[in-house]
Protein backbone atom coordinates (compact mmCIF):
# COMPACT_ATOMS: atom_id res chain seq x y z
CA UNK A 1 0.00 0.00 0.00
CA UNK A 2 1.48 3.25 -1.20
CA UNK A 3 0.23 6.42 -0.12
CA UNK A 4 1.51 10.35 -0.98
CA UNK A 5 1.90 9.13 -4.65
CA UNK A 6 2.28 12.01 -7.69
CA UNK A 7 1.39 10.32 -10.53
CA UNK A 8 2.29 11.48 -14.08
CA UNK A 9 4.04 11.29 -17.06
CA UNK A 10 7.34 8.28 -16.68
CA UNK A 11 10.46 10.44 -16.12
CA UNK A 12 13.41 10.63 -18.52
CA UNK A 13 15.52 7.99 -16.07
CA UNK A 14 12.67 5.79 -15.86
CA UNK A 15 11.61 5.52 -19.44
CA UNK A 16 15.49 4.95 -20.64
CA UNK A 17 15.02 2.09 -17.52
CA UNK A 18 12.10 0.83 -19.06
CA UNK A 19 12.94 0.95 -22.69
CA UNK A 20 16.71 -0.65 -21.59
CA UNK A 21 14.59 -3.57 -19.92
CA UNK A 22 12.34 -4.32 -23.09
CA UNK A 23 15.54 -4.89 -24.79
CA UNK A 24 16.84 -7.32 -22.22
CA UNK A 25 13.52 -9.14 -21.81
CA UNK A 26 13.18 -9.94 -25.24
CA UNK A 27 16.71 -10.89 -25.87
CA UNK A 28 16.26 -13.35 -22.98
CA UNK A 29 13.03 -14.66 -24.32
CA UNK A 30 14.23 -15.79 -27.85
CA UNK A 31 12.39 -18.19 -29.03
CA UNK A 32 11.09 -19.72 -26.00
CA UNK A 33 7.34 -20.16 -25.54
CA UNK A 34 5.64 -18.01 -23.43
CA UNK A 35 3.96 -21.21 -22.00
CA UNK A 36 7.05 -22.47 -20.79
CA UNK A 37 8.08 -20.22 -18.37
CA UNK A 38 7.84 -21.24 -15.39
CA UNK A 39 5.73 -18.76 -13.87
CA UNK A 40 3.12 -18.10 -16.76
CA UNK A 41 2.37 -22.18 -17.24
CA UNK A 42 1.81 -22.06 -13.54
CA UNK A 43 -1.24 -19.04 -13.79
CA UNK A 44 -2.25 -21.18 -16.81
CA UNK A 45 -3.17 -23.70 -14.20
CA UNK A 46 -4.59 -21.74 -11.79
CA UNK A 47 -6.87 -20.18 -14.76
CA UNK A 48 -8.17 -23.68 -16.03
CA UNK A 49 -8.88 -24.60 -12.62
CA UNK A 50 -11.14 -22.35 -12.16
CA UNK A 51 -12.82 -22.68 -15.42
CA UNK A 52 -11.18 -19.93 -17.32
CA UNK A 53 -9.77 -20.71 -20.76
CA UNK A 54 -6.50 -19.77 -20.12
CA UNK A 55 -4.98 -19.00 -23.89
CA UNK A 56 -8.39 -16.88 -24.14
CA UNK A 57 -7.99 -14.77 -21.19
CA UNK A 58 -4.40 -14.40 -20.46
CA UNK A 59 -2.70 -13.48 -17.46
CA UNK A 60 -1.76 -9.63 -16.68
CA UNK A 61 1.98 -10.88 -17.52
CA UNK A 62 1.93 -12.98 -20.68
CA UNK A 63 -0.43 -10.53 -22.13
CA UNK A 64 2.59 -7.81 -21.56
CA UNK A 65 5.25 -10.19 -22.68
CA UNK A 66 2.89 -11.23 -25.62
CA UNK A 67 2.98 -8.26 -26.79
CA UNK A 68 6.73 -7.28 -26.33
CA UNK A 69 7.81 -10.13 -28.20
CA UNK A 70 4.97 -9.41 -31.26
CA UNK A 71 4.92 -5.77 -31.20
CA UNK A 72 8.40 -5.11 -30.27
CA UNK A 73 7.94 -3.16 -27.44
CA UNK A 74 5.59 -1.89 -24.69
CA UNK A 75 4.45 1.91 -24.79
CA UNK A 76 4.93 4.38 -22.19
CA UNK A 77 1.55 5.29 -20.36
CA UNK A 78 2.36 6.85 -16.94
CA UNK A 79 5.40 6.59 -13.84
CA UNK A 80 3.56 4.12 -11.73
CA UNK A 81 2.01 1.63 -14.90
CA UNK A 82 5.59 1.63 -16.44
CA UNK A 83 7.01 0.63 -12.51
CA UNK A 84 4.59 -1.96 -12.52
CA UNK A 85 5.20 -3.40 -16.12
CA UNK A 86 9.14 -3.04 -15.66
CA UNK A 87 8.80 -5.41 -12.83
CA UNK A 88 6.52 -7.57 -14.50
CA UNK A 89 7.98 -8.02 -17.72
CA UNK A 90 11.54 -8.84 -16.01
CA UNK A 91 10.40 -11.33 -13.56
CA UNK A 92 7.31 -12.69 -15.53
CA UNK A 93 4.20 -11.92 -12.60
CA UNK A 94 1.35 -10.33 -12.61
CA UNK A 95 1.89 -6.83 -11.21
CA UNK A 96 -0.94 -4.81 -10.38
CA UNK A 97 -1.57 -1.11 -9.44
CA UNK A 98 -4.75 -0.38 -8.05
CA UNK A 99 -6.19 3.04 -7.33
CA UNK A 100 -8.23 3.37 -4.27
CA UNK A 101 -9.48 6.56 -4.55
CA UNK A 102 -12.75 4.38 -4.72
CA UNK A 103 -12.31 1.44 -2.64
CA UNK A 104 -14.77 1.48 0.10
CA UNK A 105 -13.85 -1.26 3.10
CA UNK A 106 -11.44 -4.18 2.39
CA UNK A 107 -10.40 -5.05 -0.85
CA UNK A 108 -10.60 -8.80 -1.21
CA UNK A 109 -9.85 -11.55 -3.41
CA UNK A 110 -12.34 -14.21 -3.85
CA UNK A 111 -14.85 -16.03 -6.10
CA UNK A 112 -17.45 -13.95 -7.69
CA UNK A 113 -21.09 -14.52 -7.13
CA UNK A 114 -22.36 -12.35 -10.35
CA UNK A 115 -23.47 -9.96 -8.82
CA UNK A 116 -20.86 -8.19 -8.17
CA UNK A 117 -20.09 -4.72 -10.83
CA UNK A 118 -17.56 -4.24 -12.99
CA UNK A 119 -16.68 -1.84 -15.58
CA UNK A 120 -13.99 -2.14 -17.99
CA UNK A 121 -11.37 0.11 -18.64
CA UNK A 122 -11.90 3.22 -20.85
CA UNK A 123 -15.28 2.26 -20.96
CA UNK A 124 -18.39 3.34 -19.42
CA UNK A 125 -20.83 0.23 -19.78
CA UNK A 126 -20.85 -2.13 -16.18
CA UNK A 127 -20.17 -6.30 -16.54
CA UNK A 128 -20.96 -8.68 -13.83
CA UNK A 129 -18.55 -11.74 -13.42
CA UNK A 130 -19.06 -15.47 -13.94
CA UNK A 131 -20.21 -17.26 -10.95
CA UNK A 132 -17.18 -18.76 -9.68
CA UNK A 133 -14.49 -16.25 -11.03
CA UNK A 134 -11.91 -15.66 -8.89
CA UNK A 135 -11.75 -11.25 -8.30
CA UNK A 136 -10.16 -8.47 -6.41
CA UNK A 137 -13.37 -6.65 -4.69
CA UNK A 138 -13.75 -3.86 -2.22
CA UNK A 139 -17.24 -4.30 0.28
CA UNK A 140 -19.66 -2.34 -2.22
CA UNK A 141 -18.94 -5.28 -5.02
CA UNK A 142 -17.36 -3.21 -6.92
CA UNK A 143 -15.05 -5.31 -9.33
CA UNK A 144 -11.32 -4.28 -9.27
CA UNK A 145 -9.90 -7.24 -11.60
CA UNK A 146 -11.94 -9.78 -12.95
CA UNK A 147 -10.40 -13.30 -13.81
CA UNK A 148 -7.63 -12.34 -11.04
CA UNK A 149 -5.30 -11.02 -13.17
CA UNK A 150 -6.41 -10.60 -15.74
CA UNK A 151 -8.08 -7.50 -16.59
CA UNK A 152 -8.38 -4.50 -14.13
CA UNK A 153 -11.85 -1.71 -13.78
CA UNK A 154 -11.95 2.11 -14.68
CA UNK A 155 -12.03 2.77 -11.12
CA UNK A 156 -8.77 1.11 -10.23
CA UNK A 157 -6.46 2.24 -13.08
CA UNK A 158 -3.66 4.09 -12.35
CA UNK A 159 -4.03 7.65 -13.50
CA UNK A 160 -2.61 11.16 -13.11
CA UNK A 161 -4.77 12.02 -10.22
CA UNK A 162 -3.76 8.94 -8.52
CA UNK A 163 -2.24 9.58 -5.43
CA UNK A 164 -2.62 6.20 -2.63
CA UNK A 165 -2.56 2.60 -3.95
CA UNK A 166 -2.23 -0.84 -3.53
CA UNK A 167 0.13 -3.03 -5.46
CA UNK A 168 0.53 -6.64 -6.28
CA UNK A 169 2.94 -9.23 -7.07
CA UNK A 170 1.84 -12.74 -7.33
CA UNK A 171 2.84 -16.12 -8.19
CA UNK A 172 1.79 -19.83 -8.11
CA UNK A 173 5.25 -21.95 -9.39
CA UNK A 174 7.61 -23.84 -7.28
CA UNK A 175 10.05 -20.79 -7.33
CA UNK A 176 6.74 -17.95 -6.72
CA UNK A 177 8.02 -17.26 -2.99
CA UNK A 178 11.83 -16.50 -3.86
CA UNK A 179 10.92 -14.79 -7.30
CA UNK A 180 8.17 -12.12 -5.35
CA UNK A 181 10.52 -11.26 -2.60
CA UNK A 182 12.70 -10.47 -5.94
CA UNK A 183 10.31 -8.36 -7.40
CA UNK A 184 8.96 -6.54 -4.25
CA UNK A 185 12.65 -5.45 -3.97
CA UNK A 186 13.12 -4.01 -6.79
CA UNK A 187 9.91 -2.32 -6.97
CA UNK A 188 10.52 -0.55 -3.56
CA UNK A 189 13.14 0.58 -4.59
CA UNK A 190 12.07 2.12 -7.34
CA UNK A 191 9.60 3.02 -5.27
CA UNK A 192 11.69 4.93 -3.33
CA UNK A 193 13.55 6.49 -6.21
CA UNK A 194 11.08 7.69 -8.62
CA UNK A 195 8.29 8.86 -5.75
CA UNK A 196 8.00 10.15 -2.16
CA UNK A 197 5.52 7.51 -1.29
CA UNK A 198 5.20 6.44 2.04
CA UNK A 199 3.94 2.40 2.01
CA UNK A 200 3.90 -0.58 3.91
CA UNK A 201 4.56 -4.13 1.93
CA UNK A 202 4.69 -7.72 2.61
CA UNK A 203 4.71 -10.84 1.40
CA UNK A 204 1.18 -12.48 2.00
CA UNK A 205 0.07 -16.27 1.60
CA UNK A 206 -2.03 -18.86 3.30
CA UNK A 207 -0.42 -18.89 6.69
CA UNK A 208 0.54 -14.73 6.42
CA UNK A 209 -2.70 -12.67 6.01
CA UNK A 210 -1.29 -9.42 7.05
CA UNK A 211 1.10 -6.54 6.51
CA UNK A 212 3.29 -5.57 9.21
CA UNK A 213 6.48 -3.96 7.61
CA UNK A 214 5.84 -0.25 7.75
CA UNK A 215 7.83 2.40 6.76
Amino acid sequence: MAQNLHNGPTPPGLLEAYQAEQVVVIKRLGDTALSQLPSLSAWRGVFSSFGVEPTKYRNAAEALLRRLTKKGDIPSINLLVDLGNLISIRYALPVAVFDTREVEGALTVRFADGSERFTPLGEAIVENPEVGEVIFSDDKNMVLARRWCWRQSEESAAQPPTTSAIMTIEGHHSTARQDVESALADFTALLRQYTEAKFSSGVLDKDNLKITNNE
